[in-house]
């Protein structure tokens, strides 16, 4: 069943007349008649009885009717639906960020490009980075902000947007609580809270261990409350990317000899087309001032 025999069928119901329905059309009645004539060889009888001087719905015409209306509705919806997502209205975008990231630096952001965009809904999921280029890859979502400190598979696009370092995070009445700074030897021997999704921690590890640092993880979540909670309770000291929203009863403070970093980064599949929402979107994380953290070098080619 083709669209046109749908128009050419629903106007001739109406019409009830072959040269009006063909009219209002813009077809000729021959075009017209052979419309119908192949879509009642399609659907196996009759769907319209023609009189001299009347022609009307037969019972088979009768019993299609509401079935190709419905079909014609849907046609309608899907280019009025369309028609608004290319202007970006009741638009939904669909996103993936790192369950590490914290909304606290990209709220701004995010609150930004919704007062320029306001026809623009978001829906953001919270996944680790595996299932992020999964649901890339599979078009579950068109967008990901990911902290990785591995390259990004050529698969992907990814335009870095900041970087931000690690902080050692302290119960208030830690022993390095005092100090500016906490330097990785300072650690040597001390309890460890362990954030199990950090990204960084394998590169991390191997760090500590050049420097003959040992710690004891004494805790591990997958849940940055529970680890934050541990802390607080004064259980060990925890390792964290400095643009968390720490709670004002910890301490942090700046981890150095060495510093530990990641650039959070926005990737989409290459060579996939964009939606002007995604496109909208890239633009407007190109053109953000992000705050609270060094701008990634790389952003400037980008």
């Amino acid at each position: 069943m083709e669209m046109q025999q749908v128009r050419y069928f629903l106007a001739l119901a109406r019409c009830l007349n072959f040269t009006r329905a063909a009219e209002t059309c813009n077809v000729t009645q021959p075009a017209l008649t052979r419309a119908i004539q192949a879509l009642e060889a399609e659907l196996g009888g009759r769907l319209f009885n023609r009189e001299r001087n009347q022609t009307h719905l037969s019972e088979l015409g009768r019993m299609m009717l509401p079935y190709i209306q419905s079909i014609q509705a849907q046609a309608d919806a899907a280019r009025a639906r369309a028609k608004s997502a290319g202007k970006m209205k009741n638009v939904e975008l669909k996103l993936c960020a790192m369950c590490t990231l914290s909304p606290a630096l990209l709220a701004e952001f995010i609150v930004s490009f919704k007062q320029r965009n306001d026809g623009v809904d978001l829906a953001v999921s919270d996944v680790s980075a595996k299932q992020l280029f999964h649901k890339l890859s599979a078009g579950e979502r068109e967008i990901g902000l990911v902290a990785s400190p591995d390259p990004i598979d050529d698969r992907f696009h990814a335009l870095p947007l900041y970087k931000e370092r690690f902080v050692a995070v302290l119960p208030p009445e830690h022993r390095l609580a005092n100090q500016e700074q906490v330097h990785v030897k300072d650690l040597d021997g001390e309890p460890y809270v362990n954030r199990m999704n950090c990204e960084v921690m394998d590169s991390a590890e191997q760090e500590f261990a050049k420097q003959g640092v040992s710690v004891r993880i004494v805790f591990r979540s997958e849940r940055d409350d529970w680890v934050l909670g541990m802390i607080r309770s004064g259980m060990g000291w925890g390792f964290f990317p400095e643009n968390f929203a720490f709670p004002n009863d910890v301490v942090v403070r700046p981890l150095v000899s060495p510093e530990f970093s990641r650039t959070v980064s926005l990737v989409t599949v290459r060579g996939r087309p964009f939606s002007p929402a995604v496109g909208a979107f890239v633009k407007a994380a190109k053109s953000f001032n992000w705050p609270g953290a060094e701008r990634a070098p790389a952003l400037a080619a980008a």
